[in-house]
């Protein structure tokens, strides 16, 4: 018989019984479709060797018009600028404690890291980040320069926090450290995921019920992030969420990161974000919002879901979007004179997510989408509802590319391009049937458009932190899926390669920064990657065959000549019927044939019998990049029996 090829269509479906796919992809794992055949996916590496601290959800570049590449990072407990492959804090302040409330306020014990400051009602979190400076001279034996320094806040009381340094005090003092001292009190840092909270100290400093008194009920506490922008030179954040003593998420306040006029940056570097209401000519800028975003064709900074205009502290609309006058992001009172104002979202329980497009914003609520316009009117912008009954998974689950705004939904996928309409997928029981949805905050969507693709992140059912990832090619229309931590993702042109962020949910104090698309290794080691097919019919399917060889078709280009010699492994799994166990079961290993090829493998001789089969083609050695062609086999009938 003449030797069968194997031809199988592009992309993974796993939305159909795995016999009924013949002819299709079922499994695979850090692969892609490149031309209509499997390859594995580009390696990745650090960017730089320094690390951040906190969780990022969202990264931010921009080039200034001094030719500055920032790529700002916000985190649930920092806000950074990366420069040159350095991370610059200028995390926003929530005070400054200064004489005579610091004067002589270190307190140290003998043998004890342990330094007590008193301050009163000094506001600070446990976990807060605090830098002190002006401390004189040793303080029972510290050296003045471990004191002065950035600190995280170890425990608090109402007049009193601690610190920790790294030399043990040889004796005990009280009221040290001088009568020059500032303490720098950062913004309070945020959860790095949702927190099911309970009892004592849920919520707010000393419980949300009450100081002393238990919740009687659950609390979710939710995660905190940050939405970016640029206006001109300049970056304005907001935190997304923070949480009242009730429990309830709202929208966070709104800082700016001035870059200043000189040429070189580095004084600006040195500053941090501040409050938008505190710069020159500020007026009636809302105190709270729940993501801000500017109109970049018009100038105009806008705030969805904020503090309403003329709104007392803590009020907060869901549903209200407000804009700054045009070019002075920092003027929100309307008037006459200028071109700020405000319109209201009809439906829908809150704004999720707005995003810019070529023409228009996007709005979507848990409940609808629209279409926010610029118009160059008296009214300034336009709102009209492009459709109802739709949902979205997450914030940081919708991207635009090619004009198009692509989403996850709660049940389905989501694309608008004029209309909107469910995105057709071969994924959708796979995905969104192992998604912990008490973490749905986390998802994440990004663009890799060297390869037209569209990737989200999201935890898996059982995984409190994001460890899978499905990807939608919208030229080829194709879905795959695999494994990986990424909490943030970016794909711009400012930059060679994507972006993306990892931050260990048990090691929030170093956050890695990587280049993706860049080598062919994981960070170094090995990328574990596979593609199987589905069962396909060896002959006519009704006769059994025996497989004597294949003949493989595999493409190693790329692939690091210098040490090891470049393969893959080779996986046969035969099956006579359908509703016959399946052999990918790793206890039934009975006539599973394992082999592999590398660049010099002509033929692989093999011997299955069997009426149906699956391939498997996997790698997990350094320096090998692959692509799989049309791979043959020889068979030939062998009786029915």
């Amino acid at each position: 018989m003449p030797f069968q090829k194997l031809v199988f269509k592009p992309g993974i479906n796993r939305d159909t019984t795995n016999y009924s796919n013949e002819g299709g992809w079922w499994d695979c794992d850090k692969i892609r479709f490149f031309s209509g055949f499997p390859q594995k996916i580009g390696g990745w590496v650090e960017a730089t060797s320094e690390r951040f601290i906190g969780t990022a959800r969202q990264v931010k570049n921009y080039i200034t018009s001094y030719n500055d590449n920032f790529l700002a990072i916000g985190t649930n407990v920092k806000l950074y600028l990366e420069v040159g492959g350095y991370f610059y804090d200028i995390t926003p302040l929530r005070t400054t404690l200064t004489t005579p409330d610091t004067d002589n306020c270190i307190d140290t014990s003998n043998g004890s890291t342990t330094v007590n400051i008193n301050v009163t009602a000094h506001g600070c979190f446990t976990g807060d980040y605090v830098t002190i400076s002006g401390v004189t001279g040793t303080v029972g034996g510290i050296p003045d320069a471990e004191i002065n320094a950035e600190h995280v806040v170890t425990k608090v009381d109402d007049n009193n926090f601690t610190i920790t340094v790294t030399t043990a005090a040889t004796s005990t003092v009280s009221n040290g450290g001088g009568t020059a001292i500032d303490i720098e009190c950062q913004i309070h840092p945020g959860y790095a995921s949702t927190t099911l909270g309970y009892g004592w100290g849920t919520g707010a400093w000393g419980g949300s019920f009450g100081w002393g008194l238990a919740s009687p009920v659950p609390i979710d506490l939710p995660q905190q992030d940050w939405f970016m922008d640029n206006f001109d030179n300049d970056l304005i954040a907001n935190i997304r969420i923070v949480t009242t003593n009730t429990g309830i998420p709202i929208g966070g306040p709104i800082y700016i990161w001035e870059r200043g006029t000189t040429l070189n940056p580095t004084t600006a570097l040195g500053t941090r974000a501040v409050l938008l209401s505190s710069i020159s000519g500020a007026a009636d800028v809302p105190e709270s919002a729940y993501q801000i975003l500017v109109s970049q064709n018009d100038k105009h900074l806008l705030a969805f879901g904020c503090q309403p205009y003329g709104g007392s502290s803590g009020d907060y609309d869901p549903l209200l979007i407000r804009w700054a006058t045009q070019d002075e992001p920092q003027k929100w009172e309307p008037l006459a004179t200028n071109s700020a104002g405000f319109i209201r979202v009809s439906k829908g329980s809150k704004i999720v997510r707005a995003i810019a497009t070529r023409q228009e914003i996007v709005v979507l609520t848990d409940a609808s989408v629209y279409s926010l316009q610029f118009t160059g009117t008296t009214d300034v912008f336009s709102l009209q509802e492009l459709s109802g009954n739709t949902s979205v998974m997450s914030p940081r689950s919708v991207t635009s590319v090619a004009n198009t705004v692509f989403w996850m939904g709660q049940d389905k996928f989501y694309m608008y391009d004029g209309r909107v309409q469910p995105l057709p997928t071969t994924l959708r029981e796979y995905v969104f049937k192992d998604i912990n949805f008490s973490q749905a905050d986390q998802v994440i969507c990004g663009t890799n458009e060297g390869f037209n693709e569209i990737w989200w992140f999201y935890p898996s059912l059982n995984s409190t932190w994001n460890d899978r990832y499905v990807v939608f090619n919208y030229l080829d229309q194709v879905w795959h899926y695999g494994t990986m931590e990424r909490t943030a993702w970016m794909d711009t042109p400012l930059r060679t390669v994507p972006v993306a962020v990892t931050t260990g949910e048990n090691d929030q104090l170093n956050g890695i920064l990587y280049n993706h698309e860049t080598g062919i290794d994981a960070a170094g080691a090995p990328m574990e990657s596979f593609i199987q097919s589905a069962d396909f019919d060896i002959g006519d399917g009704e006769k059994f065959m025996l497989t004597r060889r294949i003949l493989p078709d595999i493409n190693f280009n790329q692939s690091d000549l210098s040490g090891t010699t470049p393969q893959v492994n080779i996986t046969v799994r035969p099956r006579n019927f359908p509703g016959s166990q399946y052999q990918n079961d790793p206890s039934d290993t009975q006539n599973v044939i394992e082999t592999s090829a590398d660049i010099y493998t002509n033929q692989i001789f093999v011997r299955a019998r069997a009426r149906q089969m699956a391939v498997k083609i996997s790698s997990d050695q350094l320096g090998t990049q692959w692509q799989l062609g049309t791979l043959r086999l020889d068979a030939q009938p062998d009786g029915k029996r």
